[in-house]
């Protein structure tokens, strides 16, 4: 079992919590309210910003020139779900120019960006890695039946496609090529995964309005 294998399986407690999250069952089933999914929106874009950042960082202390043009192809994928956003954000009438992060939202990407800034871009991979193979996991899931025909389906459609699966398992390669030791990475990975948790469970605690 590789490294990027060894740390998704010890978090599959938190992994399991945010697949039955309220906030993810809402999506999956099309009734979470609107309001709640819209500030979603508009906190995953301003994560997201700081993802792309991180990817950039990373690419910057890469090792070698392959590593390099990996980050910069994940950093490019980052690019194009933000562009789903911008579609999210102009049907749920969310404006991403002025979102104030919540302090879940605050941990989160301060945590990538200082890990980014800080340590070899092998544990920057470490620390994006939940993010993307969580949503993998979770659009797989979601989908284990179809898609299903309601407001929310573009979510589970982009996360199960086919095109987002390969990107996990991309960043995944650098995890397992250039960390050395489980050990330094264990707390990284699991603090990832504690934010993600945490991250639904603020836009769930929204306040829901008619």
């Amino acid at each position: 079992m590789t490294l990027s294998q060894q740390l998704w399986q010890a978090n599959q407690t938190l992994a399991q919590a945010c697949l039955a999250h309220p906030f993810v069952q809402g999506i999956a089933t099309g009734t979470l309210p609107k309001n709640r999914f819209a500030y979603y929106v508009g906190q995953d874009a301003f994560f997201l910003e700081a993802f792309a950042k991180a990817y950039s960082l990373a690419g910057v202390r890469s090792p070698n020139w392959e590593s390099f043009q990996i980050f910069h192809n994940l950093a490019g994928g980052v690019l194009q779900e933000l562009k789903l956003h911008q579609s999210y954000a102009a049907k749920w009438e969310v404006n991403l120019l002025n979102v104030s992060p919540s302090p879940a939202t605050r941990r989160y990407t301060d945590f990538l960006l200082a890990t980014a800034w800080n340590n070899p871009a092998g544990l920057t991979a470490v620390a994006m890695a939940p993010c993307m193979r969580l949503y993998a996991f979770l659009g797989q899931e979601l989908a284990k039946n179809g898609i299903p025909k309601h407001q929310y389906s573009d979510w589970i459609c982009t996360y199960s496609s086919p095109e987002f699966l390969p990107l996990a398992t991309e960043l995944e390669t650098l995890v397992d090529r250039y960390v050395e030791t489980k050990e330094i990475a264990e707390p990284i990975y699991h603090y990832a995964m504690l934010c993600e948790y945490e991250f639904f469970q603020s836009a769930w605690s929204f306040p829901e309005k008619n």
